[in-house]
């Protein structure tokens, strides 16, 4: 079996090891499983436009991904936690559009599988989404 290899993220993921002892992805062997991704960006600032704030989590995503070796087109598995929009009775409409607009645009004809999961709060104050990824590269 590989060794273990774990990969902060340049930026927001050197701060996180240091202030939160915990990298951004680990990779073994053709295996990478990243952390979970928020909107944010370097200073830990977020849009205050839900679909820019999960389109910059994509973005974080591929940040970290490059990190371990690996791109969105290796994604074989996603998890994504949403806080859903005021007064819905589900995610919303706009989480659950833009990640498949996203997950198209950067994966093209590859479909993972993928969970959708809404929650109360998130890790970081004024985070709305997080996304979770595993890989096979190769």
């Amino acid at each position: 079996m590989s060794e273990p290899q774990f990969f902060a993220t340049p930026g927001y993921g050197d701060t996180q090891l240091k202030n939160m002892h915990y990298n951004q992805a680990l990779r073994v062997g053709d295996r990478v499983e990243i952390s979970g991704q928020g909107g944010w960006d370097d200073e830990f600032t977020f849009p205050a436009d839900l679909e820019k704030e999960i389109v910059r989590a994509f973005d974080n995503v591929e940040r970290t991904l490059a990190t371990a070796g690996a791109t969105w087109r290796d994604v074989v598995s996603v998890n994504s936690y949403h806080i859903p929009e005021p007064g819905a009775d589900f995610i919303g409409e706009v989480h659950g559009r833009v990640m498949v607009e996203q997950m198209r645009e950067r994966m093209g004809d590859r479909a993972p599988i993928w969970t959708q999961i809404g929650v109360p709060a998130l890790g970081a104050p004024n985070m709305r989404v997080e996304i979770r990824v595993t890989a096979l590269v190769g």
